[in-house]
């Protein structure tokens, strides 16, 4: 385990220099369950109706419940450091939302490096979330390696 003034790097930590631009990230596959979508939003405070009413929601024209924008950022987030490892610390995400996710659905998440800034040790990946309606989400999320 290497050490610095601040923070030791943990082992399964990855590090500034170990990263390059172009790097891609391993899919991550995400059922999208109506527990899942119900559980989140409530977990996140929304309680808007069409996170957890299909009734209402089918009212307001959509075709079922929707899975809310904070849950599809923390699953941004979850994506990155699950790469990145326990001693990263994201500084920026920026997200843009497109289709819609659906209970029964599968959200893939994919991702590529596609910037470093050595002044920082700010490394910025490039997310996406697809699912079977095309792309859920867009996000750039800068995460800072030791």
């Amino acid at each position: 385990m290497t050490t610095n003034h601040l923070t030791p790097t943990l082992p399964d930590t990855r590090t500034y220099a170990s990263v390059s631009v172009g790097d891609e990230i391993a899919p991550f596959e995400l059922p999208l369950t109506r527990t899942l979508i119900v559980s989140t939003a409530i977990a996140t405070r929304d309680y808007q109706v069409v996170h957890h009413d299909p009734s209402i929601a089918a009212e307001r024209g959509s075709k079922d419940i929707i899975m809310n924008i904070l849950t599809s950022n923390a699953f941004a987030g979850r994506y990155v450091t699950d790469w990145a490892g326990p001693n990263s610390f994201i500084s920026s995400v920026k997200i843009r939302l497109g289709a819609p996710n659906y209970p029964g659905d599968t959200m893939t998440v994919t991702g590529s490096v596609t910037s470093k800034d050595d002044a920082t040790r700010t490394v910025t990946v490039a997310v996406k979330g697809s699912n079977s309606m095309g792309d859920h989400m867009n996000a750039t999320v800068e995460v800072v390696l030791p």
